[in-house]
């Protein structure tokens, strides 16, 4: 596979001057008001001997995300733990939902807490509720909602992504004060989100290839994957819908939540990736107001970054800032 992008002495220093829309801050402090007084309790069940699991400890959460509806969540733990461990909060790939506990072994093996927050509408758990509502005019969850900030499916997804480290106080056996957002690809642009809007109370984020950054960009340049779905859109949609979408789209834009986004980070890229171009990788990494920030480049690497090199490069990363269990 080629490079797809520019050269890397190109992207180091590429910083696109990208706005945020003027109302971008108060559309989301309305929006995360609206969902934390729309109330619900945080529950969690003790399911471990379901999953024959001997060396894990794993609830089964529901905490409420946007308009309080129900989020399903894992929660797992290395069984006999002592003390308040750090919780690594897990958002996932696009089209992917929580899956069962035996697909998230790696950090309870590490001695980590982890919190794998299904995303509505993607997976078996957790049904967008108010999924119809506005336009869709192609298969798939970028277009979705596309002709209002306030219907797109990203405010509800990333509304719920807060709402999880929302619940993390009210979960057993995690410390509130050490908490990790991560994920790659579209929960790498989840965990940036989070980074952005919970800023005080994330500890660090590990952004993975991550996706939903610098959309006007990746619809022009992805070759494959979900960026494919606004260029489709586009191309019958030129005339008048061209900058009404990306206006819509610039409320969920991985850019401007890493502009507002100071906890430690470290982000990977894959330099061959045709589904998260690399500049848009770098354009949010460049963007990103905290002064710790890494970034673990895969120069042959596609969309699967490091792949399985690429969670011993967290660990030791993690453990160099202290925060580990």
């Amino acid at each position: 596979m080629p490079l797809t992008d520019a050269p890397l002495d190109e992207l180091v220093v590429y910083r696109p001057e990208i706005q945020a829309p003027p109302d971008f801050d108060e559309f989301w402090d309305r929006t995360l008001g609206e969902a934390r007084s729309a109330g619900g309790a945080v529950e969690a069940t003790e399911v471990t001997d379901r999953h024959l699991l001997r060396t894990v400890e794993v609830a089964d959460v529901r905490f409420p995300g946007f308009g309080g509806d129900p989020v399903a969540a894992w929660l797992l733990r290395p069984r006999g733990s002592h003390g308040p461990l750090p919780v690594v909060v897990t958002y996932l790939g696009y089209s992917c939902g929580r899956g069962l506990p035996t697909d998230h072994l790696l950090w309870s093996a590490a001695g980590y807490a982890q919190l794998v927050v299904d995303s509505r509408g993607q997976g078996h758990d957790t049904p967008d509720r108010v999924a119809g509502g506005g336009t869709q005019w192609v298969k798939g969850f970028m277009t979705s909602g596309i002709d209002s900030p306030d219907d797109h499916y990203y405010r509800r997804l990333v509304t719920d992504c807060v709402r999880a480290v929302d619940a993390v106080p009210h979960l057993p056996g995690v410390d509130p004060e050490r908490v990790v957002v991560a994920g790659g690809s579209q929960g790498g642009g989840l965990s940036i989100a989070v980074a952005g809007l919970a800023r005080d109370r994330v500890a660090a984020a590990l952004p993975d290839v991550p996706f939903l950054c610098h959309y006007r960009r990746a619809a022009e340049m992805a070759g494959e994957g979900p960026y494919v779905e606004i260029a489709e859109y586009l191309r019958w949609h030129s005339r008048h819908g061209v900058e009404p979408a990306f206006r819509t789209l610039s409320y969920f834009d991985g850019v401007h939540f890493a502009q507002r986004a100071t906890a430690p980070a470290l982000f990977s890229v894959g330099l061959m990736d045709p589904v998260c171009p690399p500049s848009t990788v770098y354009a949010a990494f460049n963007h990103y107001a905290g002064e710790d920030r890494t970034m673990t480049v895969w120069p042959f690497a596609d969309h699967g970054g490091g792949y399985g090199s690429n969670p011993v490069t967290q660990l030791e990363w993690l453990r160099d800032r202290a925060l580990t269990p």
